[in-house]
């Protein structure tokens, strides 16, 4: 029982420590964003098929200019002095305790590390084109060429240093697909990437994004995999304190900074919490991330209806702007998938502890 509760405050104490770095860092960084101007200077949106955003420009055009962007640097900048300064106090202080809270580890946080901070740097890249007059960011196929490039290299090290080779499935055996890990790892990068649009409202992603982090901490806990599940907390901490600044009105947007280094992320420490821990990552990751699954599906519906019928089934795409459309206060909106979040996070982590 004294391991059990060790390894509680192993995991809570990275959590709490990224918070309330999270929560310093943030007046020096708007200090500087606002100082800069940080944010769209030119207004609107282009929609999926090229053409412009009129409703979700009717909605959010004057939004896009009221905060800066780049706000999603409080995130993985809170992880990451969390992470290094335990690391350089354990190594500096060498006592037991200090030691035993230190979760950089080879084997389970040094590849999730660099996915979330490869996805920042590129993503801050992005949104530092968008800022500038007239600018507008990185092209699309830029930014997915990048994504497939890093979660190509990570899946071929998941199949050929890790040796994992199979995807398990919930109550039932491991299913061997060899070197497909690898494209299965990409695919699953690509589409949690385009998922990053539901940062659109006040408190949204934060709120989302919190509870797949929570999820998965709490499965990596059960699988003993300590160090990861420290990771994740962390990761979650840091997202709150994001989340105190983000609610309505927010002082600043995630943006691409802090999409893409979580979403890449998310994808990393599902496949490391599926075959290499013993347990389901994989499988339940459409429960647990449900409400990016329905961002994703709802503008691939909204694209193939125009294409292929000439109609929209959505007044806006992703689902979170139709509802805003058809009068729902933004809100209302973000309270709502809060709890489906939840829901959804306690789903997928029930199968998953069951499936162990």
């Amino acid at each position: 029982m004294v391991a059990d509760l060790s390894d509680i405050v192993r995991v809570l104490v990275p959590a709490f420590a990224s918070f309330v770095v999270g929560i310093a860092l943030t007046p020096v960084l708007t200090h500087y964003l606002y100082k800069y101007k940080a944010w769209k200077k030119s207004p609107g949106k282009i929609a999926l098929d090229g053409s412009p955003a009129h409703a979700f420009n009717d909605l959010h055009s004057v939004h896009e200019m009221r905060a800066p962007r780049m706000g999603g640097i409080v995130v993985w900048g809170s992880v990451l002095i969390t992470i290094l300064g335990i690391a350089l106090v354990a190594r500096f202080i060498p006592d037991a305790a200090i030691l035993k809270l230190d979760f950089l580890s080879r084997n389970q946080t040094w590849i999730p590390l660099a996915a979330l901070m490869v996805g920042a740097i590129v993503g801050l890249i992005d949104d530092l084109y968008l800022i500038r007059p007239k600018g507008e960011g990185l092209p699309l196929s830029y930014r997915l060429i990048i994504v497939v490039i890093l979660s190509s290299f990570i899946g071929m090290w998941f199949w050929t240093k890790l040796e994992v080779t199979a995807v398990n499935i919930p109550f039932w055996m491991p299913l061997e697909i060899g070197w497909l890990i690898v494209p299965l790892f990409v695919l699953v990068s690509l589409a949690l990437y385009a998922s990053g649009v539901i940062d659109g409202i006040d408190g949204l992603s934060g709120g989302v994004f919190g509870s797949i982090f929570a999820s998965y901490s709490i499965i990596a806990f059960a699988q003993n995999q300590i160090d990861l599940a420290a990771f994740s907390a962390a990761i979650v901490g840091g997202l709150l304190a994001f989340l105190w600044f983000n609610i309505p009105p927010a002082r600043f947007y995630m943006s691409d900074t802090g999409t893409m280094a979580l979403t890449l992320t998310i994808a990393t420490i599902a496949f490391m919490t599926d075959d290499l821990g013993g347990g389901v990552g994989i499988a339940v990751l459409p429960i647990i991330g449900a409400l990016l699954v329905v961002t994703v599906a709802s503008n691939i519906a909204q694209v193939a209806s125009k294409k292929l019928f000439d109609i929209k089934v959505l007044r806006i795409a992703p689902l979170h702007h139709h509802f805003e459309a058809i009068g729902w206060p933004g809100y209302k909106v973000v309270m709502r998938y809060w709890v489906l979040s939840v829901v959804f996070a306690f789903l997928g982590v029930i199968i998953a502890l069951a499936a162990i």
